[in-house]
């Protein structure tokens, strides 16, 4: 018996569940039978009643069912596999009564033996005349059956007496019983009540403080505690979902999704409650939070995260089903009863099947009607708070779920070059693409700001092209399997040989081809400087107000995804090297002054270290802007310095003061210097002249450069 036990069950919590739903299927039957039949005793409504014991380490388990005889007791407990509930559904003709049993396998009761090492089964028949027997067995291959003299059953029903292994003691807590009762058989249609001991506090007079009382004081209070056993109910909850729709109340709804998935604090954001009829018949409740869940905050596809409980006729099967919702809706929440599901015999498992895919397309069906309902409700900051709590479970749906990609394209949020702080669709990009437009782009970067930054943008702005922000790394793998919207491919704009659809006349060929020759010079420098650091130099014409970009090939990955790939390099204990990534490729503008002036100092001098240090300065801005990082922090601050020292006129070479001079050290310098005036004043008389004559030579020169500046 024990091999075969712990073959079938995986989880020892699992006993109770079948016990529970054997007692259910008990009184389900005499209840069926106290309607049809004539005369049967009616007199104890069918109740479920658990007692935990201590002393003798043992739980009961007593049901009012319909109970069973002596040929019962041999025929159902005395062999294996052999279910009294199909038994009785079989005599029942064509399954058209209104009876509603969980059984079928025959091997439930069985499961006592994982947490037993010894069962009694007390029982007494709701036919006429039955007598009160004991069948006893401690899971060896024999079993005993006699006439019980022990507390008798009122009417008829079967109490189950479960004598403990020493590792199971913790299921006589009364708190880990009502735990598993409320996880597996909340639902279950009749009352189920656990015994337990609680403690009240009421007030009685203090006798000690009211001694010396003078007569017509009111007297004086204290509070005491007082320890009370007795059987409490567990399962209050309705299971609205078996109820028609139309018959129920928003308030319940709201009532149940804070009850069954102890989300006190939140209100569901949506819900929707239908039954599938047909090749299979399933009734499903699904809801979506007003707030992500405190368990995907932290892990957004959390093992533990249970969305979706899976029930058959009200019995909790399980809630780690993956193939019943996709992990793209992890989010969703509800629950699932259908008597179609293929489970195996312990009922933990669900096998795969057709039924399984049918109803696994219904719901996401369902749950995208959710989503665009919110999407289109008048109140826009709805779906704004639904976005940033379950906008990156619709990104992945998108990469993962290549049968409903087109449905989730129209839900997905992007900032863009022209949208400022609101979110934008793809329907509105669409929509507002200028005359000519071809393609739908989108650039890479941490963040909106520093995507708005990137160098590619400036001319499609000069186009009035909008452009997409993808600022975290799970964007640009869903663009990438996006590919395309209504006919538009979605296209990285900070990809090489970004082709802007241009008319590629005679003239316009020549001209490219004619600045490429004019500064091929300038490319080839650069690609001896940077060597090791870009994978190649190209003159381009996408730029306008910055002298120079840097972008991936056709299959390189943004600094973004490259990012990303080193922090999960170390995070797995790796070094954050990726000898493989690929190198960018810089595009620079030949009509940028910058590029100019470099273009010339190579002409003059290529060993120059101020043009190494221009070339390099170049590079560094370019890499920052476009979304990388600068390698070497401490030289690129020094060329920075080395330009400040330029700008500032010959700096450089000025010593720098270590400390603070003293009040007379400052004195001393200025009395040096009164007497060098009173030698220079003498002077002055004579150069007047001349200096008013180079004064105006210097005002005029300067006033033509400040023409030319403006």
């Amino acid at each position: 018996m024990d091999l075969i036990i712990n073959s079938l069950y995986s989880d020892k919590d699992i006993f109770l569940r079948e016990l529970i739903s054997n007692a259910a299927d008990a009184c389900d039957k005499k209840r069926f039978l106290s309607i049809t039949e004539a005369g049967e005793d009616v007199s104890v409504k069918p109740e479920i009643k658990i007692k935990p014991n201590f002393d003798e380490n043992t739980i009961t388990i007593e049901d009012s069912g319909v109970g069973m005889t002596k040929d019962e007791l041999i025929n159902n407990l005395g062999r294996i596999a052999q279910s009294g509930t199909r038994n009785f559904l079989q005599a029942l003709g064509d399954g058209s009564a209104d009876v509603t049993l969980i059984g079928q396998f025959g091997v439930g009761f069985y499961s006592a033996y994982l947490v037993a090492n010894k069962v009694e089964v007390v029982t007494k028949s709701l036919q006429d005349g039955s007598s009160q027997y004991r069948w006893s067995s401690d899971a060896g291959s024999s079993y005993t059956i006699e006439n019980d003299t022990s507390d008798p059953i009122d009417g008829s029903g079967t109490r189950i007496v479960l004598h403990l292994k020493d590792e199971a003691s913790e299921y006589l807590e009364s708190s880990k019983m009502q735990e598993l009762l409320q996880r597996y058989s909340e639902f279950i249609e009749f009352p189920i009540s656990i015994w337990k001991e609680t403690t009240e506090y009421k007030k009685v007079p203090d006798e000690e403080a009211n001694k010396d009382l003078p007569e017509g004081e009111e007297p004086k209070m204290k509070t005491v505690p007082e320890t009370k056993e007795g059987y409490e109910r567990v399962n209050n909850q309705k299971p609205i979902w078996l109820r028609p729709p139309r018959e129920v109340e928003e308030d319940e709804y709201t009532d149940f999704y804070k009850s069954a998935f102890r989300a006190s604090y939140d209100d569901p954001m949506k819900w929707t409650h239908f039954v599938l009829e047909g090749q299979v018949e399933c009734k499903a409740l699904l809801y979506i939070p007003g707030m992500l869940p405190f368990e995907l905050s932290k892990d957004m596809f959390d093992e533990n995260a249970r969305n979706i409980r899976l029930y058959v006729k009200r019995v909790f099967i399980n809630d780690k089903f993956e193939d019943l919702m996709p992990r793209w809706l992890k989010f969703v929440r509800g629950v699932v009863d259908s008597n179609d599901l293929p489970l195996n015999v312990s009922r933990e498992i669900l096998q795969k099947s057709k039924v399984l895919s049918i109803i696994n397309k219904r719901l996401v069906r369902k749950s995208l009607d959710m989503i665009r309902d919110i999407e289109q409700d008048e109140d826009e900051g709805q779906y704004v708070m639904f976005w940033n709590n379950f906008g990156k479970y619709l990104k992945v749906g998108v990469i993962e779920d290549d049968a409903n990609r087109k449905e989730i394209a129209p839900l997905l949020r992007f900032f863009s070059s022209q949208s400022g702080e609101e979110y934008t669709s793809l329907e509105k990009y669409v929509e507002a693409m200028p005359e000519g437009q071809k393609s739908i782009y989108y650039v890479t970067g941490d963040g909106r700001e520093n995507a708005s930054m990137s160098p590619v943008i400036e001319k499609l702005a000069s186009r009035g092209y909008e452009v997409l922000f993808a600022t975290e790394p799970l964007d640009e793998i869903m663009m990438e399997s996006l590919r395309n919207y209504k006919d538009k491919d979605v296209v990285d704009a900070a990809k090489e040989n970004l082709n802007l659809d241009d008319s590629q006349d005679e003239e316009s060929k020549k001209k490219k081809e004619q600045l490429r020759e004019e500064y091929k010079q300038v490319a080839e420098y650069l690609e001896t400087l940077l060597k090791g650091k870009v994978q190649k130099v190209v003159i381009s014409d996408q730029l306008t107000d910055s002298p120079a970009a840097l972008v991936q090939g056709a299959y390189g990955m943004s600094p973004t995804m490259q990012r990303y790939m080193r922090a999960q390099s170390v995070a797995s204990g790796g070094n954050g090297d990726l000898p493989g990534m690929n190198q960018a490729v810089m595009e620079v503008n030949p009509n940028h002054p910058i590029v100019r002036g470099l273009d010339r100092m190579i002409k003059v001098d290529k060993e120059s270290t101020e043009l190494q240090d221009r070339a390099l300065l170049m590079y560094d801005v370019a890499a920052m802007t476009s979304g990388y990082e600068v390698g070497d922090m401490k030289s690129f601050a020094a060329r920075v310095m080395g330009l400040m020292d330029t700008g500032v006129g010959g700096i450089s070479d000025a010593e720098i003061i270590s400390e603070s001079p003293t009040p007379t050290e400052r004195e001393e310098p200025k009395m040096e210097a009164k007497m060098e005036d009173k030698k220079e004043d003498t002077k002055e008389d004579k150069t007047t002249a001349d200096s008013t004559s180079a004064e105006a030579v210097t005002a005029e020169v300067m006033s033509d450069d400040e023409k030319k500046a403006s």
